[in-house]
């Protein structure tokens, strides 16, 4: 089998369906992890938010943003805030799921949805909200290679910090709090591969530790 098509069948195993349906509503946001395959090995593609955004400016993150109300669902969102952000037109986005919602640092629940695309795509920044697009291999986020903790947060657990250097621009990049804990889930679960460092959630059975998480955030708003 392919290593997309293999990818894909184990993914939708995690896809949360309505296991969150009884969650009270809350304000909500997306992200898209858009996965593709170059050179028989999974990356993902990240982006460098503006220095003039008013949340989270100058941090690496997945495309994605707030729920609009035209939006019909979580993966609504997180298509059309990729194609605003990027350029990615949504029909080039193959869905695989959606995964465990996050309650992030504003109260916002987010909900990753990952998905894939073609190695060729290239990205059309948005200046207004996006600095840069890089890509990085999956299996980065599952190596103790450059990679460090500090702390924790009640939003991820541990708190896990990535430098990255892009081997095509020599850009530095840290990848930390809650896209770097996304990254390691998605690696971990598409590759079948326990990272070399201590993670806080079971790597066949990660639902318990983020419905966990989930109810901490929500005892605290």
């Amino acid at each position: 089998m392919h290593i997309k098509e293999e990818t894909i069948a184990i993914l939708k195993q995690f896809d949360i369906g309505n296991k969150f349906s009884y969650l009270p509503v809350l304000p909500k946001a997306s992200v898209l992890i858009p996965l593709f395959v170059k050179n028989g090995e999974l990356h993902t593609l990240m982006t460098l938010r503006s220095e003039e955004l008013r949340t989270s400016a100058g941090e690496v993150c997945f495309p994605g943003g707030k729920r609009d109300p035209s939006d019909r669902d979580d993966v609504d969102t997180a298509l059309r805030e990729a194609e605003e952000e990027i350029g990615l037109p949504p029909d080039d986005v193959q869905v695989v799921c959606t995964l465990f919602p996050i309650i992030n640092k504003s109260g916002l629940l987010v909900t990753p949805v990952v998905g894939f695309i073609e190695e060729s795509f290239c990205p059309s920044p948005n200046p207004a909200e996006v600095r840069s697009v890089f890509t990085v291999p999956l299996g980065f986020f599952t190596s103790e290679d450059h990679y460090s903790a500090c702390g924790t947060s009640e939003m991820v657990g541990t708190l896990h910090f990535f430098n990255f250097v892009d081997p095509d621009s020599g850009s530095q990049y840290q990848i930390w709090g809650l896209t770097a804990m996304l990254a390691i889930l998605v690696a971990t679960l598409a590759l079948r591969k326990k990272p070399r460092f201590e993670v806080g959630f079971d790597s066949e059975d990660p639902l318990s530790f983020f419905q966990q998480i989930l109810h901490r955030r929500m005892s605290k708003l």
